[in-house]
């Protein structure tokens, strides 16, 4: 039963807790817990005496075969390798490298041509970016081929952006750019900036138009265009002084059902732009704290995704509008708190200097007070006591010391002293 060369998604659930490998001899303890045996067998030779999962004392050190489990785990193994065994045909319209060279060269006197104001099929060149993406796509290696070969068409692209009114075709205009930009290796850098400095304002105009009408695919394409223009080739401040810029990447986020690609590709974008102080303003200006409150309160994110909001959070924390609105919203606070101890190690010390930036820097009773009624009091004791970093200890003891001062007597924060930080909660 080796899976190892495979590219085979194993579900949670057919892992061992410990060693997080698809179980080959799955026992159970007497807590309901199920390990495979060799790993659990060395928790136990170790001198432990309690259940890693839960931690709980065990009663007895009996391990019992879970011959239902491994009956799956069977069926499932022997289905997922007759599927890798299986591999898929090349596509009907799959190129080779050479066909690939080929095309972009034609692709290339196109659009020169189209520089040259001369008649063009809008179609014709569609279709044959649609073949160079899919080709890309196919493996990193191809994505890498179509940009050394296709660097120079980079810069013509650029331009016919800002020309173009069929969506369609600036789907795959764009697309392509992301292709090259995404695998840069021989592009024309100088000769791309003074694309996007002469046909600046067509440019934007049509960047605007794909956000505002465009199917979503092309909007997330277009969001990741503007950051890899914005982190590799130039900064585009014309872009970043657009107030409705703002309002088009939150609405991403928001309308579109909590797509992951959606939320991602703006949530990096956003990331980016806040790193100017400035700007964190306009995102919360736009509505960025309520959108951020929701995705945290209601979508399904990756552990990377939610350190991304959390981190803007941090970010919009920062400047006087963005306290102003979380402080304001009880449902971002609450969902904050939430994500303590949930997430990840720097999920939770973005969230905790989020609360520590309201509650102890800025004395803000209302955050304290969410805080407060959302348990956040415990996951801050929890978190103390726990191996964090000495700046998340730090954060903590100050947090408690505004509880405390803050707090009813009845508290339990109010007898704690903040300075204790030796108890271990496992």
């Amino acid at each position: 039963m080796v899976l190892d060369d495979f590219s085979v998604t194993v579900p949670s659930y057919f892992r061992c807790p410990i060693s997080l490998d698809l179980m080959k001899s799955p026992v159970s303890l007497c807590t309901g817990v199920t390990y495979d045996r060799s790993s659990i067998q060395r928790w136990l030779d170790g001198g432990n005496n309690t259940c890693p999962a839960t931690m709980q004392v065990l009663q007895n050190r009996d391990l019992i075969p879970n011959h239902t489990l491994q009956r799956l785990i069977k069926i499932w193994s022997d289905s997922a390798l007759t599927r890798s065994s299986d591999s898929p045909p090349p596509p009907r319209d799959s190129l080779t490298c050479t066909q690939a060279a080929e095309l972009t060269r034609h692709l290339e006197t196109d659009l020169q041509n189209v520089q040259k104001h001369s008649p063009f099929r809008s179609s014709v060149i569609t279709r044959n970016l649609g073949r160079l993406i899919s080709f890309a796509a196919e493996s990193e290696e191809n994505g890498r081929f179509v940009a050394a070969s296709g660097g120079r068409i980079l810069p013509l692209l650029v331009s016919l952006i800002g020309r173009v009114k069929e969506l369609s075709f600036l789907e795959k205009i764009v697309l392509m750019c992301n292709v090259l930009l995404k695998n840069r290796t021989k592009i024309d850098s100088e000769g791309l900036k003074s694309r996007i400095e002469i046909g600046n304002c067509d440019l934007k105009a049509s960047i605007m138009i794909g956000l505002k009408q465009g199917r979503l695919d092309l909007r997330i394409a277009l969001v990741k265009f503007l950051e890899l223009i914005e982190t590799h080739y130039y900064s585009s401040s014309s872009i970043s002084d657009d107030e409705e810029i703002y309002s088009e990447l939150l609405r991403l986020i928001s309308t579109s059902d909590w797509n992951p690609d959606a939320i991602d590709a703006s949530l990096s974008f956003l990331a980016r732009l806040a790193l100017v102080r400035r700007n964190r303003a306009k995102i919360v200006g736009a509505g960025g704290v309520k959108v951020l409150a929701a995705a945290l309160a209601e979508a399904e994110m990756s552990a990377q995704t939610t350190e991304k909001v959390l981190k803007l959070l941090e970010m919009a924390s920062g400047c006087k509008e963005g306290r102003s609105e979380i402080c304001a919203s009880e449902v971002c606070v609450r969902a904050i708190v939430k994500k303590l101890l949930k997430v990840s190690s720097a999920a939770t010390e973005h969230a905790v200097t989020v609360l520590w930036s309201l509650c102890c820097l800025f004395g803000d009773k209302r955050a304290a007070a969410a805080v407060v009624d959302g348990n956040g009091m415990a996951k801050v004791l929890l978190l103390l006591q726990s191996n964090c970093s000495p700046a998340v200890r730090q954060m903590c003891g100050d947090l408690l010391r505004v509880f405390r001062c803050s707090g009813s007597k009845n508290s339990c924060v109010s007898c704690y002293d903040s300075k204790t930080s030796h108890i271990m909660p496992f």
